[in-house]
């Protein structure tokens, strides 16, 4: 390359070009410099929907007042660092959820608000994620995260069933699931691409001359992000290479005579919902993706919880709802929105964060475990999605007629918010006034 100044790439062409060409695969967070070099309206809008199983310990989930001075149940306790960020709904329901049986019937369509066929062929109806991901994921390397924290079950349930719907809240069509990865590894595989001979290998070591040319090119500020950035891309490989290792030994072993236990998964469900947190919020940072769905625990779930000193196994706890151990298990979930958003919180884009152009969805498929009540919905929602959605407020629509409480009026809002306008949605035709 020529040493004159006069032939050599200007630096906001350079800096265009490493934010489309050398970093493709790893994204690069939010810089002043890539900003100037390409300005742009704000950081991208993201959505995902978390999902917990089996209803709440609904004596203790409510919330008064707003913003700063917003009371909170003690099951949204750990919200409370989020207390202007959030909206804590209630009241909205899903109609094909009611009176059909339950369980998988109340578990299938939540993120689509379809009426869902029993007997041996699936049906029912695309979720809202995929919905957003078939209209905007054009835009990232990966249309939508589809992650899980345990693993699909197969089978019918006595109410005829299928248990896929128990298993998946994600649905790419009427009749398919999305495949939902429940490894670590592999979901970090998947969304930076670092897969063949690659998986022995950092996804950082490929760009080191860029990195460093990139390091040279902007102001101090801009290195001491890209720096916090590029360590908490390590910090998730470092905590994933055991589980991926673990599955690839155990790939390589002969299949025992007796069923096999599951492999390549952190021991402790703890790291496993702080990984896959983790590694949403790496794909919303990079603008990897968009669109995702996390299952912390699948409907009728065997997850168990040593470490609340919680004895039963989560479904059989959900039928003792009103219990001290299940308002520490609905605590524990609700921990794990409190994390996600403190992550994404602490991700700068202009003077702005991540959260603030995200839009999270906290949900279960019943109000109570014990009853299979699902006439009502704990339903949280943190983060302004770009400042479009007000924040700080609790919403009841209990009152306001079932025509007025449709948990699809809600997705039918985000995605207008999301830039996906539709005429209607599940059992929806209208808008709910968030």
């Amino acid at each position: 390359m020529s040493n004159d100044p006069r032939h050599r790439p200007g630096r906001r062409a350079f800096l265009r070009g490493a934010a489309a060409g050398a970093f493709a695969n790893i994204g690069l967070p939010w810089l002043e410099a890539l900003a100037r070099a390409a300005p742009a309206a704000g950081g991208p809008r993201r959505f995902a929907a978390l999902f917990m199983a089996c209803g709440v310990n609904f004596p203790n989930w409510w919330a008064k007042g707003a913003g700063a001075q917003m009371q909170l149940g003690p099951c949204l306790e750990p919200m409370a660092p989020w207390k202007t960020r959030l909206n804590v709904i209630d009241g909205l329901f899903n109609r094909a959820a009611v009176g059909v049986g339950i369980h998988p019937g109340q578990t299938g369509n939540l993120l689509s608000g379809a009426p869902l066929q029993k007997g041996p062929e699936l049906k029912g109806g695309i979720s809202m994620d995929q919905v957003l991901a078939n209209q905007i994921g054009q835009e990232t390397v990966q249309p939508s995260l589809v992650l899980g924290c345990e693993q699909p079950i197969t089978g019918y349930h006595e109410t005829n069933f299928s248990m896929a719907y128990s298993s998946h809240i994600s649905w790419a069509s009427a009749t398919s699931p999305v495949p939902m990865e429940v490894y670590p590894s592999l979901a970090f595989d998947s969304l930076f691409e670092n897969r063949g001979n690659m998986l022995n290998q950092s996804v950082l070591d490929g760009v080191k001359g860029d990195l460093a040319a990139l390091e040279r090119q902007v102001s101090a500020g801009d290195r001491a992000k890209l720096d916090e950035y590029l360590t908490s891309v390590r910090d998730v490989e470092r905590r994933v290479t055991p589980a991926r290792a673990l599955k690839t030994a155990a790939d390589a072993r002969p299949a025992p005579k007796m069923q096999r236990p599951e492999n390549g998964l952190p021991e402790d469900v703890r790291e496993h919902m702080r990984l896959m947190a983790d590694i949403i919020a790496l794909g919303f940072q990079t603008d990897k993706t968009r669109v995702a769905t996390l299952l912390l625990c699948r409907d009728i779930s065997g997850m168990c919880y040593p470490f609340l000193g919680v004895r039963s196994s989560h479904h059989p706890a959900s039928h003792n709802d009103e219990s001290e151990s299940y308002l520490k298990v609905t605590q524990y979930y609700v921990g794990q929105v409190a994390y996600l958003a403190g992550r994404l919180a602490a991700m700068k884009e202009g003077e702005s964060t991540v959260l603030d152009n995200s839009c999270l969805l906290f949900l279960s498929n019943m109000w109570s475990g014990k009853k299979h009540d699902a006439t009502r919905l704990p339903v949280l929602q943190v983060g302004g999605l770009g400042g479009t959605l007000q924040t700080g407020r609790v919403l009841s629509f209990l009152d306001a007629g079932d025509e007025r409480r449709k948990l699809c009026s809600l997705y039918l809002s985000i995605m207008d918010r999301m830039g996906v306008k539709l005429d209607a949605f599940g059992d929806a035709r209208t808008r709910l006034p968030v």
